[in-house]
């Protein structure tokens, strides 16, 4: 038997349920990016925004955008998204047709702030908001609900 000095790392499954009441069009709108787990996609962008605005035949039109630090100007990306029959899980497009899961996770009463995470794993997570900002206490209570379902909070990145 061989053994390792590597220390065992306990970890927390995951919870990515969505939310169970879901109404699209009180979360259509704009949404501006609280914090976010780095990932190429975004890389070197502030200000990040992303518009959910239905169209005639049923689907999302996805718009997001960022300004690119390095460019000095805001960038843009248009994708698709679509409902499905679970309550706060959509399939978003940004490549052709291949789709992926937008879960979202914990959702404000009135709308005001989500926790979102996309795919079936721990790779991605962002806050969103209506507004630009948000109070320290409520970013502290969705930090502990994103903690509470096994993500890793310290891999937040706040604008």
């Amino acid at each position: 038997m061989t053994t390792s000095n590597q220390p065992i790392r306990e970890s927390k499954a995951l919870d990515n349920s969505t939310v169970k009441q879901f109404e699209l069009e009180k979360y259509l709108g704009v949404w501006h990016e609280i914090a976010r787990y780095n990932h190429r996609f975004e890389k070197g962008l502030s200000n990040v925004m992303a518009e959910y605005i239905l169209q005639d035949n049923g689907s999302i039109k996805v718009v997001n955008t960022g300004f690119d630090t390095k460019l000095g100007k805001r960038k843009e990306v248009i994708g698709k998204a679509k409902t499905t029959a679970t309550p706060g899980l959509l399939r978003v497009s940004f490549f052709w047709i291949f789709y992926s899961d937008y879960r979202i996770l914990e959702l404000d009463d009135n709308y005001e702030w989500a926790l979102v995470c996309a795919g079936g794993s721990d790779k991605f997570l962002w806050i969103l908001s209506r507004e630009e900002t948000l109070p320290e206490e409520t970013i502290n209570i969705i930090i502990s609900k994103a903690k509470n379902r096994g993500f890793d909070t310290q891999r937040l990145m706040f604008e």
